[in-house]
């Protein structure tokens, strides 16, 4: 097998295996789910028809070893709940400092909390009266996340929808999230998941066959470009696209496209020409996603620094421009999820 991305050949490296595994090799324990597993969900989002087949409910759990510039969720990047600080209803009364045991709560410091310092007591919020400091983040068993999505069984049966769980990286809490995939399969829902593939095997073995899609963000095929925008390098990523291509029922290749990063045609090209290794069997084609800057106000809330300030969207003919590249790779393209 032969991969070159601008002149250098990735062929030797690990992240490039020759593997033979196919997905009728593995098998899992059929079994009822553990209800009372818990796990830290930040949001659930219902009524969605952009991440997964049909009209779907998003849940988003905590946790991601990414640390990506453009994240539009940066408050689900810890695993643990944050405080959050809405500036508009802050009227300054102090409360929140008065009763902080470790000095966090600061009026002084952008976002009003220094999150180093937070021991998750949530004083500060408890009298916060006019409700500018607010908790993202929420351990929940899978019976309390199971019986909210109960409210929308009738719309996944009659869209084909079904359940899509985000981030933050699920994968990061993958014995909640196994319980949790169990739970929807036992009533008949059908299960996605929208991840960056990065987590071992063992992992991967347990939970793949649990969905019926896998959308997986590839970003960039250069790791150590990789690693200065989202903190990690991409070989165990792109080990893991291979290996998933073998043992899920459908994968979907996304590429968040953000300039000054991978919106440009030779990465697109790059990218596109790596999902050519991909097994093909039940490769669904790559989504080219446009960045958006829609999380920008979360970051002033956490107190932390956009770095992708001033950022534009690609506009729609070079995104197009962009998907027909990936198609002369003779991969299937599509602009948005």
């Amino acid at each position: 097998m032969c991969f070159t991305y601008r002149g250098t050949d990735f062929t030797d490296h690990s992240f490039l295996p020759k593997l033979n595994v196919t997905a009728a090799s593995f098998t899992y324990e059929e079994r009822e789910p553990d209800l009372e597993k818990k796990g830290l969900v930040f949001n659930m989002q219902r009524f969605s028809v952009n991440d997964g087949p049909g009209v779907r409910t998003i849940v988003f759990l905590n946790g991601c070893p990414l640390r990506c510039k453009w994240c539009c969720n940066p408050e689900s990047q810890e695993l643990k709940p944050v405080v959050m600080f809405k500036a508009q209803n802050c009227v300054g009364c102090g409360n929140c400092t008065v009763v902080c045991p470790t000095g966090a709560s600061d009026l002084s410091v952008p976002g009003k909390i220094d999150h180093s310092k937070c021991i998750n007591c949530f004083k500060c919020v408890d009298v916060c009266y006019h409700q500018a400091l607010e908790v993202s983040g929420k351990w929940m068993t899978v019976e309390e996340v199971l019986k909210e999505l109960y409210q929308d069984r009738t719309v996944y049966r009659r869209s084909g929808g079904g359940i899509t769980i985000s981030g933050g990286e699920a994968l990061m809490q993958h014995e909640f999230l196994e319980e949790l995939l169990r739970g929807c399969r036992s009533v008949g829902w059908t299960t996605a998941i929208e991840t960056t593939g990065l987590a071992s095997t063992q992992v991967l073995d347990k939970i793949i066959p649990l969905l019926d899609t896998v959308m997986m963000d590839i970003k960039h095929i250069d790791p150590a470009v990789h690693k200065a925008w989202t903190g990690v390098s991409n070989e165990k990523i792109l080990e893991n696209a291979l290996y998933i291509s073998k043992i899920a029922k459908k994968l979907i290749i996304r590429v968040p496209t953000i300039p000054g990063f991978n919106a440009d045609e030779d990465t697109i090209r790059g990218i596109a020409h790596f999902c050519t290794y991909l097994d093909q069997t039940n490769f669904g084609g790559i989504h080219l996603l446009p960045y958006h800057d829609f999380g920008t106000n979360k970051y002033d809330m956490l107190g932390k620094p956009y770095e992708m300030a001033g950022t534009n969207r690609p506009e729609d003919e070079y995104m197009q421009k962009l998907k027909s590249i990936v198609e002369a790779e003779g991969v299937r393209c599509q602009i948005g999820g």
